[in-house]
């Protein structure tokens, strides 16, 4: 025998999933006289017009009981064919089908008057039932031809009066069909075998059997086919005239299930026998039990079931199930009622003169409150809008409303347009959270953007500082043309905005440099090319502008030495990566070539500002106290003299992007600004880090230990023998001075809440580091917002090590902690929407979790904000969270598995 390959159902985890192709056939209009007899007739779409829309629904069924809801096919429009060409999926996978399953099909069409099996105002147009599974237990795969029944809903029974394949007739002598039918048949299964490729392709024999064919069953269609019989008003024409037994119609529906490389035959799952008991306790039932009920969720109604008995209906008896039809225009194109509405709304030769003077009463002022609490990545609906547009002369005085009002204007509406230009400039001043969102990748018009713009103008160089990232990602939105020879401070009123202010605020001036030179070097495929054309003119432009100030070309001099520093530093840092040396050559090769003269690093003159932080200026290295790091991409750590005889070591980075590290250090050092302005000191220090390029980068080095380390060190309460041995004071709490317990609890409580709205991941022992003097700080930033690489991760990192580090649970200490986490949280959820509006703006900024699900990035930060909840209940649930992570087994179990493949590779 040859080799047969198969599969089995049980292991086939996809879900049941079929192609509604099209209907073919048709059948003779209804007389004009059952039309008069029957009037409620003349309203069914079918009765009307051959080509009448139709819709299909399609539902799983097994021993006479549905397994699934019915699933249906989207609105579509028909002219010449009724052909939908839609995949359908329904939630049930092959591996648990039963070997009787079925699917029961229906074909639906519409009346206003309802009729004999009606649900709502869909009445059956016809109905078939496909078994999944045929004689031999195989799936069925591959186009299949269904007989529909007329006026039928389909029933999915087991004994089923709807069956799509018929069994073969005999002749009226008795004798076998003629030997064309048997003809036809065959080809048919020949053809469904050419098109799966079981029979190898021939073009120009393919092409004359199909023609072939084609004629031949056109002539015998019309040769054996009697003509078909109109449709009855009471449902069913039944065969040789008895009512109730159901005949297959003229029609035909196509439709095509998955084609597998193998055969798929039906396997289950074989239970073990139940126990004797079992029987015997069977046995002494000698009554039949009901069927069971089936509940139906809310809007959903069993087939051919009224609502008149009040059960799962929508609202009402007799009024049938509400029919949904999908659009799929609606959000794609403009209702053209709705704009003619809007427009005769809002026009001014309408009541735009009135606006001016309207008040909204107690009720509308609630719902406006209502509409100016919602979150920048809230979508308005249409009435929203034009509740806003209605009283926008009313809200100029509310600063919180100007998003909202831009969101509810139609800019391509020039009228429109040109009103609510004018609107701008009647409001009061906007607060910068707002300025930020009017920047982001939604708002286009120009005269917007540069009313956000201004209300930049009046933030110093510290706050603009916080957001610089953003706004340099913002000129990804703006209408900068890429070609050369163009300046971008025409184009850009942003572009302008922050080369004036760069050009007279070194400091500023030196993030800005590399922020737009990072831009300029990422050439990844999410980064298009004109993009890099766009930062290089805005790179050229601030050159340019540069040379024009004071002293500035010592700043440019300035930028071409940092360039050539972080060209060094690259340079050996690619060499150490490479080299298959051990530590120790490596780090001498580091020490030996920061040593070099050559290569002018012993002595920088004249002082250098660093990149990483301009206020520090740098006059040399210490090759001495460089260090190779041991990891897959061996960074080093350089260590710098400074004009003021400090020492400012770093760490550089080759191999790896280091944005998304950047990024949420600039949040959490602007979440430590929001904190700091609700007098909540938590004790935060985020390191400085800066990409230099998409493959370079630099960070501060912090003396710290990680608490891996720690807990290899001491072996009873690690962190506060840490703790005590750096900080003793016999009368202090825990045997410490007080500060440095302070210092512990507040910046493991800032921690702990911002890394849960930030959903950072991998947090293991290794990454958790604490400073002498008791600063507690997280590191590596790979994964956020949700993403973690292990399973079952905590929503917030509290280690059984941290809660011994303040004494225990149930100290006073840890209560304390608590009480700043509820704190914290209470004031981020405050400013909530300026942080969800500093995460829009990064959406394009090719961050790889940003980039993994840019459409909800904000999304995902908004949701750790709850801002469903009050404040009480927020906190409350906060608190659950901190409760069950103290008490919790899987975050032990990972750091001891993250110890253990540590402690193997070393």
């Amino acid at each position: 025998m040859e080799p047969f390959s198969f599969a089995s159902s049980d292991q086939l985890n996809f879900p049941v999933s079929i192609r509604i192709i099209n209907l073919d056939g048709a059948e003779a209009p209804l007389p004009f006289s059952t039309l008069l007899d029957h009037p409620e007739l003349r309203h069914i779409g079918s009765n009307q017009s051959p080509y009448s829309d139709l819709y299909v629904t399609v539902q799983v069924w097994a021993g006479s009981k549905p397994l699934t809801v019915p699933v249906q096919t989207a609105y579509k429009a028909f002219r010449n064919e009724r052909r939908w060409n839609e995949w359908l999926s329904l939630p049930v996978t092959y591996s648990t089908l039963p070997l009787n399953a079925r699917l029961a099909i229906t074909i639906w069409d519409v009346s206003p008057t309802g009729g004999e099996g009606a649900q709502g105002h869909a009445i059956p147009f016809g109905g078939t039932t496909l078994p999944l599974f045929d004689k031999h237990n195989q799936l069925y795969k591959g186009r299949q031809k269904c007989h529909v029944y007329r006026h039928r809903q389909a029933d999915g029974n087991d004994d089923t009066k709807t069956p799509a394949f018929l069994p073969r007739k005999k002749s009226r002598d008795g004798g076998p069909e003629d030997h064309e039918a048997d003809e036809l048949d065959r080809m048919e299964k020949l053809f469904k075998k050419h098109e799966m490729g079981e029979i190898p392709r021939v073009d120009w024999l393919d092409q004359l059997v199909f023609r072939g064919f084609e004629k031949r069953g056109l002539q015998s269609k019309t040769s054996r086919v009697a003509p078909p019989k109109a449709s009855r008003p009471d449902g069913d024409a039944g065969v040789d005239g008895a009512p109730g037994a159901p005949e297959p119609s003229a029609f035909l529906l196509n439709v095509e299930l998955p084609r597998f490389d193998f055969p798929v035959v039906f396997a289950d799952f074989e239970y073990p026998p139940p126990p004797v008991s079992s029987y015997l306790q069977a046995s002494t039932s000698s009554v039949l039990k009901p069927p069971p009920e089936m509940h139906f969720g809310p809007g959903i109604n069993p087939a051919g079931d009224d609502d008149d008995d009040g059960g799962g209906g929508d609202g009402g008896g007799g009024g049938g199930r509400l029919m949904r039809v999908y659009d799929p225009e609606v959000a794609a194109k403009d209702n053209p009622a709705e704009s003619k509405h809007r427009r005769l709304v809002r026009g001014q030769h309408r009541n735009g003169i009135l606006d001016k003077d309207l008040k909204p009463n107690a009720k509308v002022r609630d719902e406006l409150n209502t509409i100016m609490a919602y979150s920048p990545t809230h979508t308005l609906s249409p009435e929203e809008k034009d509740l806003i547009w209605k009283f926008r002369h009313h809200l100029t005085r509310n600063k919180k409303a100007l998003t909202k009002f831009v969101k509810s204007v139609n800019w391509q509406d020039q009228s429109e347009a040109r009103q609510a230009a004018q609107m701008l400039g009647k409001w009061t001043d906007i607060d910068v959270d707002d300025a930020l969102e009017l920047l982001g990748p939604t708002f286009d018009n120009a005269a917007v953007r540069a009313f956000a713009v201004d209300r930049l103008r009046k933030a110093d160089d510290q706050e603009l500082m916080l957001y610089l990232l953003q706004l340099v990602q913002a000129l990804k939105y703006e209408h900068i043309s890429p070609q050369s020879g163009h300046d971008v401070s025409q184009d850009s009123s942003l572009a302008r905005f922050l080369i004036s202010r760069a050009v007279n605020s070194f400091t500023l001036g030196n993030y800005f440099y590399w922020y737009v030179m990072v831009e300029c070097d990422d050439k990844s495929p999410e980064q298009s090319s004109d993009n890099q054309a766009i930062y290089g003119k805005v790179a050229y432009d601030y050159m340019t502008e540069l040379v024009k100030q004071p002293g500035g070309e010592e700043a440019r001099m300035t930028h071409k030495r940092q360039a050539e520093l972080i060209a060094i530093l690259s340079k050996i840092s690619g060499e150490v990566k490479e080299s298959g040396e051990s530590m120790a050559k490596r780090t001498e090769r580091v020490k030996h070539f920061l040593a070099d003269p050559k290569n002018e690093l012993v002595a920088i003159d004249p002082p250098l500002p660093l990149p990483i932080d301009p206020s520090v200026e740098i006059v040399g290295v210490v090759p001495e106290e460089t260090l190779v790091f041991k990891s897959s991409l061996h960074p080093i750590k350089v260590t710098f003299k400074t004009s003021t005889g400090r020492k400012y070591p770093i760490i550089f980075k080759t191999g790896d992007d280091l944005r998304q590290d950047q990024l949420v250090i600039q949040i959490i050092t602007l979440m430590d600004e929001l904190l700091q302005k609700e007098n909540l000191d938590l004790k935060l220090s985020p390191y400085k880090i800066l990409a230099t390029s998409t493959k370079d980068g630099l960070s501060q080095f912090v003396h710290s230990i990680s608490f891996q380390s720690i807990l290899n060190k001491y072996r009873n309460t690690p962190v506060l023998s840490y703790l005590r041995q750096n900080n003793p004071d016999s009368h202090g709490p825990l045997g410490m001075r007080k500060e440095t317990l302070d210092t512990f609890v507040k910046s493991c409580a800032g921690y702990c809440v911002i890394t849960y709205i930030l959903g950072v991941g991998d947090r293991h022992l290794d990454n958790l580091l604490l400073t002498p003097d008791g600063h507690f700080f997280h590191a590596d930033f790979g994964y956020i917002l949700g993403r973690d690489p292990k399973p079952f991760a905590p929503p917030v990192k509290l280690s059984k090590e941290m809660v011994d580090g303040m004494g225990g649970a149930g100290t006073e200490h840890f209560r304390q902690f608590k009480q700043y986490c509820f704190l914290a949280y209470s004031a981020l959820r405050k400013n909530c929407n300026l942080i969800l509006n500093l995460f829009t703006l990064m959406v394009h900024a090719n961050i790889p979790d940003i980039k993994a699900d840019p459409d909800n990035a904000a999304l995902k930060v908004k949701a750790r904000f709850h801002l469903e909840m009050s404040e009480e209940d927020a906190i409350r649930h906060l608190e659950r969270i901190i409760d069950v992570n103290l008490n919790a087994l899987m975050p032990v179990v990972i750091d001891r598995l993250h110890e253990l493949v540590q402690a193997f590779r070393a």
